[in-house]
């Protein structure tokens, strides 16, 4: 079960793109992990705050309009600068939108929606940056598309399992996320849900989130893994927990290695993820405490 949360390059970028795709920002991947002050792609884009400049100099210079192009591109870049940066404010973002959907309301959807080279839209910084103030002003828009992937094939959906969402506040937006959203939804490179990346990195309220909101914990990846298999690997014993608690949990189900979910325990030597995966395939195996000597 791979752990690490993937992104694209900006290697095979061109001036050809679509206007609504602004300069891509070069960037290794790291995992988003709580607490971290950069990390992502996402994050990594928007500290540059300059997303715009390439692609504004190519269009404007070969369009038969570069005045009406030119202004086009200026909008598209102040929308990211305004909306996806990581101190980014709901009230500003408010205050954008609506300037925009007074003087051209035909380019709102447009705008909320733009993509920049990555793929990434202002909904998956904001959520990677776990801005949930931004999130929910574009969710409660209606205009969102939030299951767009990036070009590494995630959703808003995937990225927000890795979130440091932790207030109740948040804990809701992330929820409205999830209900307007494809929930189990693959990522294009590797095959993983949003439940298998909140497994793997740890997230025990985020997996338990999913779950209420009708995460699958049976789906397979692209190497047969699946959620559980993804905390016997990791050792998360509580999220292991949590999903065997779940009826519909099927231990049997085995990886394309031929491995289950035991095996996979066993061999990273995670011994109480051994115990609690043979209690469960056999009950007659545990000891009742309450039994007489």
């Amino acid at each position: 079960c791979v752990s690490s949360y993937e992104t694209t390059s900006s290697e095979d970028s061109s001036g050809e793109e679509d206007q609504d795709e602004v300069e891509e920002v070069d960037s290794s991947e790291p995992e988003l992990e709580q607490g971290e002050e950069s990390g992502t792609a996402q994050e990594e884009a928007a500290a540059a705050g300059e997303q715009g400049d390439g692609v504004q100099a190519e269009v404007a210079a070969g369009s038969k309009e570069p005045d009406a192009r030119q202004v086009l591109m200026v909008l598209y870049q102040e929308w990211f600068r305004v909306s996806s940066q990581k101190d980014s404010q709901a009230e500003t973002v408010t205050l954008y939108l609506r300037e925009v959907g007074y003087h051209t309301p035909t380019l709102l959807r447009y705008i909320v929606n733009l993509a920049d080279g990555n793929g990434n839209m202002a909904l998956h910084y904001s959520v990677s940056h776990s801005n949930f103030s931004v999130v929910k002003l574009l969710l409660d828009t209606g205009l969102c598309e939030v299951d767009h992937q990036n070009k590494a094939g995630y959703t808003a959906i995937m990225l927000a399992a890795l979130t440091a969402a932790e207030s109740p506040e948040d804990m809701e937006v992330a929820r409205q996320l999830l209900r307007m959203g494809k929930i189990n939804a693959r990522a294009s490179q590797s095959g993983q849900t949003a439940l298998m990346l909140a497994v793997s990195h740890g997230r025990t309220m985020m997996a338990q989130v999913l779950l209420d909101c009708s995460a699958d914990v049976n789906i397979q990846d692209q190497d047969g893994s699946t959620a559980l298999m993804c905390a016997c690997e990791h050792g998360h014993t509580e999220i292991a927990k949590t999903l065997l608690d779940r009826p519909e949990c099927d231990i049997s189900l085995t990886d394309k290695d031929g491995h289950t979910a035991l095996a996979v325990a066993m061999k990273a030597s995670h011994s109480d993820m051994v115990e609690l995966l043979k209690a469960r395939a056999d009950p007659a195996t545990v000891t009742d405490p309450t039994a007489p000597l």
